[in-house]
């Protein structure tokens, strides 16, 4: 299976359908209790000047990933580069349109300039085609296909899914474009019709083929994928955006029937009590857009967490698991650690040690109760992306793989997307490249783990993104209709 194939498909399956795997009975590391969950996170005005540093260049080296790479024209931001033949990613967009107000904010680049990018973005997704075709659509029913042609914006071949999950990443950045960019003038206006056109436009309930729960997406030639967005994952975006809709909203009963779903994953992992899902992707995308720090659903308050804090348990999970390191994998130890998806060195089983081991190339890696993918594959964004919830294990994580294996793991656009330290095989490699005595590293960095980097650092340090969405009145609007209530979402919009 090649990697475009194998992406499409694997992290919706992984989502519905993991094998349960035993956990070692002991973590190596203290958990969590429920009362440090809620203490008060410390921030960059407080660190030491090195590791202020360290962010400091992390953070501009990841905007700048999104910045070069995006083609101007369209907005369209390619799903891996530097590689020259990628096709684009529309979570890449959602991720690349919230970090251009990072960059406003930050000093990278002028308003002006975030503006120019924003509106060629919009005014591409507001006005490419949306019909049934097999090779000459953007999307249909508002939503839009997993990955799209970088230069003509169509479908990039008949295997890529209109994908629910996607659009709802894209959509974050939409909607941040259009609560961020809030002056009186022609261009910001602009910016604000296309956003709520654009979303406007998406038909919700067209997916909910087994209602009340939203399928993952539709292909012309397949139809409707036979999966809905259930367990605890990154679909949590998807049912706050459906049920926020003005114009093809899904009922309340979706986020019932959502979270119904959650008690075959609840439970300890590592010495660690929380709602699992391995790969810590599903912890980070939704909270990129959404500040769930104090508020709470039904099923919270029966758990007695918010979602915030399970995802900190999350963190705490994955570093525990890495110190007890059941498979036995070079290089893992309290400070190198984090599981999600991403690259590694591809469909190669190996014998080391008088064992097979199968090493896989793209797949959404994790630990958790619910299951184990671990192919001894280090991905930083599983670590950097997570700083707002743990940056007391996050930061010391960051520096240490840096200091150990930055010359080839830190390059012009800051980490790259995976390392391995296992393997050492020499054989044609899909993507990355073997150093000698080290084992394999990859030689680019991916949009959907770029973008928690950036925005999840951003968010650590001043709360902009999550400020800014605050504000959003559609995203208000899905969170109260999910029966989520206090903390911020009591107190009115400003």
């Amino acid at each position: 299976m090649t990697l475009t194939h194998l992406r499409t498909f694997c992290l919706a399956a992984l989502a519905v359908a993991a094998a349960a795997t035993a956990a070692p009975s002991r973590s190596a590391t203290t958990a969590p209790s429920r009362s440090a969950t809620t203490a008060t996170i410390t921030r960059y005005k407080n660190l030491p000047l090195a590791q202020q540093q360290l962010i400091d260049d992390l953070q501009r080296r990841t905007f700048d990933w999104f910045w070069d790479s995006t083609n101007p024209a369209n907005g369209l931001v390619p799903d891996h580069y530097p590689s020259p033949e990628s096709f684009a990613s529309i979570a890449a967009v959602g991720f690349g349109l919230t970090a251009y107000g990072v960059g406003v904010e930050r000093g990278y680049i002028s308003r002006e300039q975030a503006i120019e990018r924003t509106l060629a973005t919009l005014r591409f997704f507001k006005d490419a085609p949306q019909n049934a075709s097999e090779d000459d659509a953007t999307g249909y029913h508002g939503f839009f296909y997993h990955f799209l042609n970088l230069h003509t914006g169509k479908r990039e071949a008949r295997w890529v899914e209109l994908s629910s999950v996607d659009t709802a990443l894209l959509l974050g950045g939409v909607l941040f474009a259009q609560s961020y960019y809030d002056r009186d003038t022609p261009a910001e206006r602009e910016i604000r019709a296309l956003a709520d056109a654009i979303y406007r436009r998406v038909d919700w309930p067209w997916l909910q083929v087994r209602k009340p729960l939203i399928s993952m997406g539709w292909t012309p030639g397949g139809k409707f994928i036979p999966h809905d967005w259930q367990g605890y994952n990154e679909g949590m975006l998807v049912y706050v955006l459906a049920l926020g809709s003005p114009t093809h909203p899904v009922g309340g009963d979706a986020w019932k029937a959502w979270t119904a779903t959650y008690d075959r994953t609840w439970g300890n992992f590592q010495d660690v009590t929380l709602l699992n899902f391995a790969p810590l992707f599903g912890h980070q995308y939704s909270h990129v857009w959404i500040d769930f720090r104090g508020i709470r659903d039904d099923w919270n308050r029966a758990h007695g967490l918010d979602y915030f804090q399970n995802s900190r348990r999350a963190v705490y999970a994955q570093r525990n698991y890495a110190i007890v390191n059941p498979g036995g994998w070079t290089g893992y130890d309290t400070n190198v650690w984090g599981l999600t998806a991403c690259n590694g060195p591809g469909g190669i089983v190996v014998e080391q040690g008088g064992r097979e081991r199968t090493f896989q190339g793209y797949t959404a890696r994790g630990a958790g109760r619910d299951y184990v993918s671990d192919d001894g594959t280090i991905a930083p964004t599983a670590a950097a992306g997570s700083i707002a919830f743990a940056p007391e294990l996050v930061l010391p994580a960051l520096a240490t793989m840096k200091q150990r294996y930055g010359q080839w793991i830190y390059d012009r656009y800051g980490f790259v997307d995976a390392f391995n330290l296992s393997f050492h095989t020499k054989t044609g490699l899909r993507t990355g490249k073997l150093v000698p005595e080290l084992g394999w590293v990859d030689t680019e960095q991916l949009g959907i783990d770029q973008g928690p980097i950036v925005l999840m650092i951003e968010n650590w340090r001043s709360d902009f993104v999550w400020k800014v969405m605050r504000r959003n009145p559609y995203i208000r609007k899905g969170l109260q209709k999910a029966g989520f209530s206090g903390g911020w979402l009591a107190a009115p919009a400003r």
